[in-house]
């Protein structure tokens, strides 16, 4: 049976915290103790990028969402890319951060679409995926991502790769 902790700043000594890991353990409070973990705490980003998570996993997708609400993003949730397509084509969000493995049509086929509406030919968007090896990352570059990364995610990492592309 997993044993629950809380992780602190005192407690954690690793950089790459699996986004498993905080959602099992309850790592991500309103502390801002433990928000300077991740970067920026609730309430002090001045801008509100708007963020589009995709992932046909609820859990996935809801803790990525709030990993980019405890640091001050507004957030959406797609839980298909024929939901985030629709979103997209709706409003205009700054960053996308979708999953590739997904049924009827693939985080592949999502970043082709979005990039062929006016409004997101240049917006960041990252593959966060199961899908590791080298040829899923060509694969992710070339259907349109920013970049890419593999899943167990390094929130720190995820978060300064956001502000990286979308300056």
């Amino acid at each position: 049976m997993l044993q629950q902790r809380k992780f602190t700043p005192d407690n954690v000594t690793t950089q790459a915290l699996p986004l498993e890991c905080l959602y099992l353990y309850g790592g991500i409070n309103e502390s801002k103790a433990e928000a300077n973990l991740f970067g920026d705490p609730v309430g002090t980003r001045t801008d509100k990028q708007r963020v589009l998570v995709v992932d046909d996993a609820p859990d996935i997708a809801e803790l990525l969402a709030m990993l980019f609400r405890h640091t001050g993003y507004e957030v959406e949730i797609a839980f298909s890319a024929a939901e985030a397509l629709e979103a997209a084509q709706q409003e205009q969000f700054d960053v996308v951060v979708s999953d590739i493995g997904m049924p009827q049509m693939n985080g592949y086929e999502l970043a082709q679409a979005l990039r062929a509406l006016p409004n997101y030919q240049s917006i960041p968007m990252i593959a966060v995926t199961g899908f590791a090896m080298y040829a899923d990352q060509e694969q992710a570059l070339q259907a349109g991502f920013n970049a890419h990364l593999a899943k167990p995610v390094d929130p720190r990492a995820l978060l300064d790769l956001v502000k990286r592309l979308h300056g």
